[in-house]
């Protein structure tokens, strides 16, 4: 027994010497556990890791899983790579099969299927993002929202001199909006009191165990569901607790999809009961369970990419106060104070742009932050990518948005502040960068649909807010990156806020 576990010993023994050295690399590839070890060593700060490793291998590194285990990835951050992929031989790229393992909880939406699923439902979405009403829709929403409960509570936390959580506000207002949009029904989970709301506290949960299985063996997190241990066993209640919400909603959805029909009212703006007669003809056997997944998918892209696009922005802001106060000037600039003070901004689409400085503030805080820090990618059938690397068919391939958005022959030299002015060209306009560059929004056929919407909230809220109050990082706040498929921050976003007196 002794001399079973001697080998194992002295890899570990080794690894930790290894680590102790000045010299060592940053991964070192061991005989049968291959890089895991120090992988796991760094799982708590991966984003930044990652990019520590893609910059010391010029934007490529080949990650080498245990024995037997099939969880080598070749990591990239190489533009053309990036294009390529996403782009130019997009057919060849699809999620591929270990990511419906990985994300098995996302079923079959929009982000997890490939093929005739991911089309239809991207075409069902799109017929509602692009129908001429859908912002003035979108606008009210938001605004609606703003004037009766994200306003109340920050007047009262400032009144009072209470510490938040700014990122639990944002994350509470973008399901709000969200449910509202598409289940035209809205659980004020905004709102002085701050409710407990089971399916708001899981999903983070859920994005990390995510991300952990991208860097544990199958076999290990599969034994670790089966006997309920470990973050499998986390996961395992937290999906309880999004069905119960999911079919709950479902539930609901019908009852008023009928009485609509019953009253003969319009549906043409009604997106999941768009997803619900989508769900009759491509699962008529299981409907519900189509609907559930197209649900669970749209509830994640619009809550999570959304506020946290918006944590990281006020905190950049909050650390480059001159940002704030050309924004702040800019706004005063182009909207009158009783607009401004009734919440009555952007009446028309075209009025966003005249917030130049605020676009590009916020496209810099999205290249530093992408919400989706990585994408998963499998060919499907073996390929030579633009660097050279060969892959083979079905092998996993992650890109790292994250890091692309701090490398130096990238970005420049100054790839690591925030400068908004990158962003204007020398006649006031947003300068154009490419997707396969700026990649926070994805690139391809598969690029974002819900961009225009993630930008009219961000741009509703971020003048709101910033108009009226000025916002304070609590002294001493840790404020870093989580280890999970969505780049939240770790310990969340406590501050104070204080209302602005006029003229200031």
């Amino acid at each position: 027994m002794i001399l079973a576990f001697l080998p194992l010993s002295i890899v570990i023994f080794l690894y930790f010497c290894k680590i102790c050295t000045s010299n060592a690399p940053l991964l070192t590839d061991w005989p049968l556990v291959g890089m895991t070890p120090g992988m796991l060593k760094n799982v708590h700060r991966l984003h930044d890791f990652l990019t520590c490793l893609l910059q010391q291998s010029h934007h490529n590194f080949q990650f080498h899983g245990p024995f037997l285990a099939n969880m080598d990835v070749l990591f990239t951050c190489d533009p053309a790579n990036v294009n390529y992929i996403l782009s130019k031989n997009f057919t060849n790229y699809p999620k591929g099969p270990e990511f419906g393992k990985i994300f098995d909880i996302l079923g079959e939406g929009i982000f997890s299927s490939d093929g005739h699923l991911w089309e239809v439902q991207r075409r069902t979405t799109m017929s509602i993002f692009n129908h001429a009403q859908f912002y003035d829709m979108l606008q009210k929403t938001v605004g609606e929202k703003i004037e009766k409960a994200l306003i109340p509570l920050l007047d009262h936390v400032s009144k009072h001199g209470i510490e938040v959580d700014l990122q639990d506000i944002f994350q509470r207002l973008a399901f709000d909006n969200i449910c509202s949009l598409v289940l035209d029904h809205d659980l004020q989970s905004l709102s002085l009191d701050l409710p407990y709301i089971p399916y708001q506290k899981v999903v983070p949960d859920v994005e990390e165990a995510m991300l952990y299985r991208h860097f544990v063996p199958e076999s290990i997190w599969k034994l670790q569901r089966w006997i309920k241990s470990g973050k499998e066993k986390t996961l395992s209640k937290a999906r309880e607790t999004i069905d119960e919400f999911l079919y709950t909603c479902i539930s609901m959805k019908r009852k008023q999809v009928a009485l609509k029909n019953s009253e003969h009212i319009s549906a043409e703006l009604d997106l999941s009961a768009a997803y619900m007669e989508l769900a009759y003809k491509e699962n008529p056997e299981n409907p519900d369970k189509f609907f559930r997944d197209a649900l669970v998918n749209i509830m994640v892209g619009a809550r999570d990419t959304t506020s946290t696009a918006l944590s990281w922005f006020f905190w950049l802001l909050w650390k480059n106060p001159r940002t704030e106060s050309k924004i702040l000037q800019e706004i005063k600039t182009n909207f009158n104070t009783e607009d401004l003070n009734n919440c009555n901004l952007f009446k028309k689409k075209e009025e966003m742009h005249k917030l130049v400085y605020l676009h590009a503030a916020l496209c810099e805080s999205l290249r530093l932050f992408p919400p989706v820090p990585l994408n998963h990618k499998a060919p499907k059938q073996p390929d030579i990518l633009p660097s050279g690397h060969r892959v083979g068919k079905n092998s996993k391939i992650l890109l790292s948005f994250y890091s692309m958005g701090r490398m130096e022959d990238i970005w420049g030299k100054d790839c690591l502040e925030f400068k908004p002015e990158r962003w204007i060209t020398e006649k006031g306009d947003i300068k154009h960068e490419p997707s396969y560059k700026f990649t926070a929004f994805n690139a391809g056929p598969r690029a974002c649909l819900g961009k225009d919407m993630a930008f009219t909230q961000m741009k509703i809220l971020a003048t709101t807010i910033i108009h009226r109050y000025s916002i304070q990082v609590v002294a001493g706040h840790p404020i870093v990156p989580k280890g999970s498929v969505i780049l939240e921050m770790k310990y969340g976003f406590r501050i104070r806020v204080e209302k602005r007196s006029e003229g200031k």
